[in-house]
């Protein structure tokens, strides 16, 4: 099948479909100048083995290593903006078609792109988390007090530890997480995987709960076989192409 016609293909599915919802990862923010985690050479995690350092165990054991090696390639994702794929994915929501993203990545674009209805499951940089009580504050109460090297950073409530509001290796999943895949299961009629490899666990379940599913990703998944329709290009471009068709 070749461009034009896998675009018609998830075009097709996506005005059939009562509940269309999408699942996006790294790849969906490259375009925003946000280099994917797993990329040999220039990703996000270049030198440096994320299971290895982003763990809740480092984090609590050291924090000196985690907010030096690990918060500050989180810190870099802060001033990134949407690209034209986040966009067209608010205005298909907007259109009433997408009912609702699932998102791998913790850059907070979807939201800033005007998209209302995300789960991020692998949690955000906006805000930060108190270890104890958990209280909430804006992120920037821990990057202050991490720039002036209180470290840990400390909840001004309960004087416990804050940590960014993600999920670390270690940690449990996400509430959003458990929502997400109760929404796909009640009835997910088709399923658009953007910009992820589908190779993290537990979040590649989730294409398995969709009644049909179309992969727009660079490289190969292990659901392209399943796929209605795959395309290996660029997010920002296939999707300014598939807007056309609505």
């Amino acid at each position: 099948m070749d461009y034009k016609d896998s675009l018609q293909v998830i075009a097709d599915s996506i005005k059939k479909a009562q509940k269309f919802y999408v699942l996006t990862g790294a790849g969906i923010s490259t375009e925003s100048g946000i280099p994917d985690f797993r990329t040999p050479g220039t990703g996000l995690w270049k030198k440096i083995n994320p299971m290895e350092y982003a763990t809740s165990n480092v984090l609590k054991k050291d924090p000196k290593t985690f907010y030096k090696v690990v918060y500050s390639r989180f810190a870099s994702l802060l001033y990134a903006q949407p690209n034209k794929a986040h966009l067209i994915l608010a205005e298909l929501e907007e259109k009433g078609y997408l009912k609702g993203i699932i998102t791998q990545n913790i850059d907070g674009l979807h939201y800033k792109a005007g998209s209302r209805k995300v789960w991020e499951v692998h949690g955000h940089t906006r805000t930060c988390l108190c270890s104890t009580c958990d209280r909430e504050y804006p992120l920037k109460l821990l990057s202050s007090q991490v720039e002036k090297e209180i470290i840990p950073p400390l909840c001004q409530e309960c004087g416990h530890p804050l940590r960014p509001n993600i999920v670390l290796f270690g940690d449990p999943m996400s509430l959003d997480y458990e929502e997400a895949c109760r929404a796909v299961k009640r009835g997910c009629d088709f399923l658009l995987v953007v910009g992820s490899s589908l190779t993290v666990f537990p979040v590649s379940q989730i294409p398995s709960y969709a009644k049909n599913l179309a992969v727009i990703n660079i490289q190969p998944t292990g659901y392209d076989d399943k796929a209605v329709a795959v395309i290996r290009e660029k997010a920002g471009k296939t999707l300014t192409h598939l807007l056309e068709y609505f």
